[in-house]
């Protein structure tokens, strides 16, 4: 199997799984690894697969072909270590932001979105792990913005745990079920959005109260 080849069923681990298994067998594991943690600890691959790639790795521990307790550790330990590397990144990059004189930057906006994560940073980290692509940006942007190291690995570990636990645990009990598979994307955004909603409308609630108090 060339590069390439490699490439597309990671891409499509959801489908390939099973054929990862055949011709891999435990090194699987490091497979599954290296793809949440390139998942989340670096913005260029967003793209790569994380909530489908947890819920069939639990289905196929329903079967017996892998270790759920095993797999949960590993992909938990991936998912931290990624997101703090993710972190780290936009701290290094953040610094400069706001020590060097860029033009292009704007560093009031800056702030802000200091402040911001500093306020709310933690309900982002944690609720960013159930949507696709805003998860591997959410560790970078909080890096970024300052967000404190202790805070945002309190959070990071918190949301890794739900995160991967939730959806490798569904793949065992419901990762066989054909309907289930084939929308799992639908009913993660769904039961993210039912958690979002009310803090979006308890936030808007709140700024309405201060712009009428005025």
């Amino acid at each position: 199997m060339d590069l390439m080849q490699l490439f597309d069923m990671i891409l499509h681990v959801d489908k390939t799984l099973g054929t990862l298994l055949a011709e891999y067998g435990t090194y699987v594991y490091i497979v599954l690894f290296a793809i949440i943690f390139c998942e989340t600890g670096l913005v260029v691959l967003f793209f790569f697969p994380g909530d489908t790639l947890l819920f069939i790795a639990g289905a196929f521990c329903a079967t017996g072909q892998m270790s759920y307790p095993l797999l949960m550790a590993l992909l938990i330990v991936a998912a931290v270590t990624g997101n703090t590397l993710n972190y780290y990144i936009g701290e290094a990059i953040g610094q400069r932001m706001f020590t060097h004189n860029y033009r292009w930057i704007n560093k009031d906006a800056l702030r802000r979105t200091h402040d911001f994560f500093e306020k709310h940073g933690g309900k982002t980290i944690i609720l960013a792990r159930f949507v696709p692509v805003v998860r591997t940006f959410a560790p970078f942007v909080a890096g970024v913005s300052d967000m404190t190291h202790w805070r945002f690995q309190l959070y990071n570990v918190t949301g890794a745990v739900l995160w991967v636990a939730s959806l490798v645990t569904a793949g065992y009990f419901f990762g066989n079920i054909p309907v289930v598979r084939d929308h799992l994307t639908e009913i993660v955004l769904v039961g993210v959005s039912a958690a979002i909603v009310p803090l979006a409308l308890g936030g808007l609630y709140k700024f309405g109260r201060k712009v009428l108090s005025r």
